[in-house]
């Protein structure tokens, strides 16, 4: 059992930008108030017509693509979701069944803005048990969809997109591509993030998280770089959870990762929950910033207090 590695990233955001100075004309506020707490200039807005799957099946094609495979390659898909409106089909089956997967497991992961990594982790042992050979692992959310547009503590924050990886077995003799997760959960502080209701709103206790990110979770990331054997001084790149820019920042120097590119697409991409990670990611290895085997710390958090967190080679 060699492990497994990421083979190919891509990622997808719909046409339409929000900026500031559009939510301005929607609710009191103005670029320099959203800049300042958090950091966010322009957002993408998915349209009626692309649902959640759409999203994440143009992500999985170019993923796809980039891996020189094709669809009937794969036979596990997982998708990280927290705005699947239907229960059933679930998202995983619908976008198998927009990209012609022949018959892969599908499974959702809902573990909000830690989704991804909580996703990566389970397709790698998949991989690792041999219950899987080929896995396309996805991160997509439609913030849009769950968001009061008329409350600017939340509807300034948010995004739409998918981002997706190709995982599979490590070659014999090689090093694993994907080190092990640490994950975990304060489920007693879940109420801190919530996408409840009829219809489905989002809403959080921004101080409860901003404290808990910024003094709680530098040291379990620190710890996820330990079980990968490596110091965070080696890291070439960190991919945070893109929640804030304000807790980007002290959460990324915290973590000591002195010599890392630390991705910040919160800035022209929003919040996308489960897809932020993916999406960050796949723009670094698009525009060149990380090279082929580079080590990069992702790590989400977020929704139910949850966080997962491992060491990837870049692909």
């Amino acid at each position: 059992m060699n492990g497994s590695r990421i083979a190919a990233v891509g990622h997808y955001q719909p046409a339409k930008v929000l900026t500031n100075e559009d939510l301005a004309g929607l609710v009191d506020t103005s670029d320099e108030w959203i800049t300042s707490r958090v950091g966010i200039r322009t957002r993408h807005i998915a349209g009626p017509d692309e649902p959640v799957d759409e999203l994440a099946a143009q992500a999985a094609a170019k993923a796809l693509a980039a891996a020189g495979i094709t669809s009937a390659d794969i036979d596990l898909v997982l998708v990280a979701t927290s705005t699947a409106i239907d229960r059933s089909p679930n998202m995983a089956a619908r976008v198998a069944a927009r990209i012609g997967v022949p018959s892969p497991a599908a499974m959702d992961v809902n573990v909000v803005c830690a989704g991804f990594t909580h996703a990566l982790a389970t397709a790698d042992h998949a991989v690792r048990a041999g219950a899987a050979t080929r896995a396309l692992v996805i991160g997509a959310d439609k913030m849009s969809e769950v968001t009061d547009w008329s409350d600017r503590t939340t509807c300034v924050l948010v995004g739409d997109g998918a981002g997706a990886a190709v995982v599979e077995a490590a070659a014999a003799g090689t090093e694993p591509g994907i080190g092990p997760v640490l994950w975990g959960s304060v489920p007693e502080m879940g109420h801190a993030v919530r996408i409840e209701g009829t219809p489905p709103r989002f809403a959080q206790e921004g101080q409860s998280v901003y404290r808990w990110a910024t003094t709680r979770l530098p040291v379990i990331a620190r710890q996820a770089c330990e079980r990968a054997g490596l110091a965070p001084e080696d890291l070439a790149a960190v991919v945070l959870h893109q929640a804030n820019l304000r807790i980007i920042e002290p959460l990324a120097a915290k973590i000591g990762a002195v010599n890392a590119v630390v991705a910040r697409d919160v800035v022209d991409s929003g919040n996308t929950s489960a897809a932020s990670i993916p999406l960050a990611f796949s723009k670094l290895v698009e525009r060149g910033e990380i090279s082929t085997g580079d080590p990069v710390l992702l790590f989400g958090f977020g929704g139910n207090l949850s966080y997962a967190g491992q060491v990837v080679r870049c692909p």
